[in-house]
């Protein structure tokens, strides 16, 4: 691997070998001291043209407890907002010494413009851009659902852990605003990649074109979909308002309605049913506070796992290897 761009070029073997090598990271976490000395003398830089809290601190976590140095760019403030190009950017950023650039930006498609345009010659991480894909989430998303699945904790340090295995035949149902998710994007490929059977349930309007294509099974009725089938896990998703430029259902009372997880739905859920939010959540809107409160929510587990694979796509990307052996 030179890149990390996106889940649909991931191949089973490599997906597993990077969650692997996240359950090791996770025994590094957990340590009195959690530091590897693995990247010491290299530069992370964090190239965020978006807002992010959990992507942009997870990163900052996962570099430096491999002691790497951090540079964070925010898009505010700097020449951006003077007109300076992408290119010209990119190319100031890695003259001062760059060793590997996490990119999130609004243009779908840009982690993949930086990694080949010969404009730099280092390792991109796409850290999500527009509507098209968010890799690392999908991987902590599914990191977390294996262990959970396993038997093991969620998260945590596990010794032996869930190594070598997908998701095989897990019944995982991805609910609300597909259309405008890259991380839903991210997990129909990934999850699908590891044997998992995808489930989208969403009105017509919140699901993109094509989408009957993709390696899934479309719902538009949740309560119906809840009652057909017995979900491993249920991943809510965020409407995105900020990249809605017209009206894609009633109002945001009959979407909950309709389509949030309530306190009723929560319990008409199946017990080992794992409810999951990549975050950040609307309470009462998408998910109730019931939901995202319960004992079964595995939402601080993902944050928490997000830095043991973000540890491993450092380490796999600037070092090359596939495993680390404590």
């Amino acid at each position: 691997m030179r890149h990390l761009l996106d889940t649909v070029s991931l191949t089973r073997a490599e997906a597993i070998s990077l969650l692997d090598i996240a359950e090791e990271m996770t025994l590094v976490s957990a340590r009195e001291v959690k530091k590897l000395p693995v990247l010491r003398g290299r530069t992370v830089v964090n190239l965020f043209f978006e807002d992010s809290t959990r992507t942009r601190l997870s990163f900052e976590a996962a570099a430096k407890r491999l002691s790497a140095d951090v540079l964070n760019f925010s898009a505010k403030g700097s020449s951006v907002s003077k007109g300076e190009s992408l290119q010209d950017t990119v190319q100031t950023i890695s003259a001062m010494g760059a060793d590997a650039l996490v990119v999130r930006h609004s243009g779908s498609g840009t982690p993949h413009r930086l990694a080949h345009t010969g404009w730099i010659d280092v390792p991109v991480i796409n850290a999500g851009d527009g509507t098209h894909e968010h890799p690392t989430q999908a991987l902590l998303d599914a990191f977390t659902l294996r262990r959970a699945l396993g038997g093991f904790p969620a998260s945590g340090a596990v010794k032996d852990g869930p190594r070598g295995r997908g998701l095989d035949g897990a019944k995982v149902a991805i609910v609300g605003d597909i259309l405008h998710s890259r991380v839903a994007r991210s997990n129909v490929h990934l999850l699908a990649r590891l044997g998992a059977e995808v489930h989208l349930i969403a009105p017509p309007t919140l699901l993109p074109w094509g989408a009957e294509t993709w390696p899934v099974t479309l719902h538009y009725d949740l309560d119906e979909a809840l009652s057909g089938v017995d979900f491993a896990a249920l991943m809510m998703l965020r409407v995105q308002h900020e990249r809605m430029h017209e009206s894609f259902f009633p109002n945001e009372r009959e979407y909950s309605r309709l389509w949030g997880l309530s306190a009723s739905r929560l319990d008409r859920l199946p017990a080992e049913t794992f409810i999951m939010h990549p975050g950040p959540m609307n309470r009462g809107f998408e998910i109730s506070a019931a939901a995202a409160d319960s004992r079964r929510t595995l939402i601080l587990d993902q944050v928490e796992n997000g830095v043991s694979v973000r540890m491993a796509v450092l380490y796999r990307l600037l070092t090359g290897q596939e495993d680390h052996n404590e």
